[in-house]
């Protein structure tokens, strides 16, 4: 349909609109509307509601028949039924009804049958316009396909793509089953501050805004961590949260600037107690949601059964990359051996540094099944303690699932001392140009001074949980309304 033609249909359905209102029957003046029953439950009980009585509202989808007799597909928030229009039935609104338009909003009162083709449908008694669409919806055999329009207009594309509005029934029903999951475990949801005098708790360049009555610099949060840890620190022992986090970072398949971020603290738990947690809740999401532990992602079959593989990130790299960092002690030495596997390290200055590099480009997108990379350097993990056996490395996992991380945790950090040593180390690389370093907490230090006992952390990233449970493939298609570049 070419823009002029587009215009005329537009215009059209404007004057539609006025001649309504001319004639008292403005559509947009409707408040309310009765609705007794839903499409699905029509369909799934259709026994019940044989030709009894029902009031129903939703969005014309599609209108067929000619003279007398007419079929409209009815939408509602459920699914579509279809209607059953005559004029011997509507004899004083039907001429009028003919003139609505696909994505009109309508309100039905009639009784439930079933045609001589077995179509469930109702017979339409009175129908009431409630809301006049101006718009054109996408023709319905071709739908919105244009991925960039869909994120913009998610409204017309959950219209018109049921299979996406069923992506985001299912996140509605997995945010309920992590609340369970987590409260069933003795967790406290709390909630803690998105602006902050410091972005901390994760290396991420941070959003920036200013308080206008206190005239001072404030940060959107780039993780929940340090004032849940406060909260352990003040006597909690369980607490966690499922909120928005922001990053002012690029945007790929699975990296959005805000995105939703669970994060679970637990006193007198390790590492590994979080990681014994972390597969009971996978394991639990995929019987609850999916009825298996078996996860259909792509081609691959996940399986989420307990327990998980383990494996210490350095043995990973010598397995596919095949270089043992656990014998390299001089960074010039890792710089080379990265150099010859062709992995950017310049601005790395430290052998944990070098091979966490290493270990994204050559190991990452191997690990499929479900995989617990353990001991993460210490250069990396500000927040973690180090391991008793050996300092270099910390107390710390990442899930790793079909090639993306899934959850992170470790050991906290409960050593003031240390913990402010590893700040000024990150305050050393902003310095020198990272942005993405670690501020200096002076707060945060004070509470560890005050004592944290020893606790266990987790973060999760939802989006990415939820992409892999609702098999899709990009962070756009579980988040609604997914950040856009504005149309100039």
């Amino acid at each position: 349909m070419t823009v002029e033609n587009l215009s005329e249909v537009l215009e059209v359905r404007r004057n539609k609109l006025k001649k309504l209102q001319a004639e008292g029957k403005n559509p947009f003046e409707q408040t309310s509307y009765d609705v007794s029953v839903h499409a699905k439950t029509v369909e799934e009980a259709f026994e019940t509601y044989e030709e009894q009585p029902v009031s129903m509202a939703g969005r014309i989808m599609s209108k067929r028949g000619q003279g007398k007799v007419s079929f409209y597909d009815l939408q509602d928030s459920t699914g579509r039924i279809q209607l059953f229009l005559k004029k011997d039935a509507l004899p004083d609104q039907y001429d009028e009804i003919k003139t609505y338009d696909i994505g009109d909003i309508v309100g039905i009162k009639g009784e439930v049958f079933k045609t001589h083709m077995g179509q469930i449908s109702v017979r339409v008694k009175e129908l009431t316009l409630l809301s006049k669409s101006l718009q054109i919806l996408p023709e319905k055999y071709h739908g919105l396909k244009d991925m960039d329009l869909r994120y913009r207009q998610r409204y017309v594309d959950l219209i018109v793509n049921p299979e996406v509005k069923e992506v985001f029934l299912k996140r509605s029903l997995i945010m309920k089953k992590i609340r369970e999951f987590f409260d069933t475990h003795d967790f406290i949801e709390v909630e803690t501050p998105v602006l902050s005098n410091l972005a901390g708790g994760a290396n991420a360049r941070p959003f920036g805004t200013h308080h206008n009555a206190l005239d001072i610099p404030l940060y959107l949060r780039i993780a929940l961590e340090l004032p849940l840890k406060r909260l352990i620190v003040g006597g909690f022992d369980k607490v966690y949260e499922v909120s928005r986090v922001f990053r002012n970072e690029g945007m790929d398949a699975t990296h959005n600037p805000e995105f939703t971020l669970l994060e679970s603290y637990e006193a007198y738990a390790n590492y590994e107690d979080v990681m014994e947690m972390v597969e009971e809740l996978y394991s639990f999401l995929a019987k609850e949601v999916n009825g298996s532990e078996i996860v259909a992602y792509g081609e691959e079959e996940i399986s989420l059964a307990i327990p998980f593989r383990k494996a210490r990130m350095v043995d990973l790299v010598k397995e596919y990359a095949k270089v043992d960092f656990d014998a390299i002690t001089d960074v010039e030495v890792a710089k080379s051996a990265a150099k010859e596997l062709h992995v950017d390290v310049k601005d790395k200055n430290s052998v944990g540094e070098i091979m966490t590099e290493v270990f994204d480009e050559y190991v990452e997108d191997k690990l499929i099944q479900p995989i617990f990379v353990t001991m993460h350097p210490v250069e990396t993990s500000p927040l973690a303690k180090k391991d008793p056996k050996d300092p270099r490395y910390t107390e710390r996992f990442e899930l790793y699932i079909n090639g993306a991380e899934c959850a992170n945790a470790f050991s906290e950090l409960n050593d003031p001392i240390d913990q402010k040593e590893r700040f000024m180390s990150q305050v050393q690389k902003k310095t020198d140009g990272d942005e993405e370093a670690h501020p200096f907490d002076a707060d945060f230090i004070n509470a560890l001074e005050v004592g944290l006992p020893p606790t266990g952390g987790l973060g999760i990233g939802i989006d990415r949980l939820m992409m892999l449970f609702t098999n899709q493939h990009s962070i756009r298609d579980v988040i609604l309304f997914p950040t856009m570049k504005p149309i100039e």
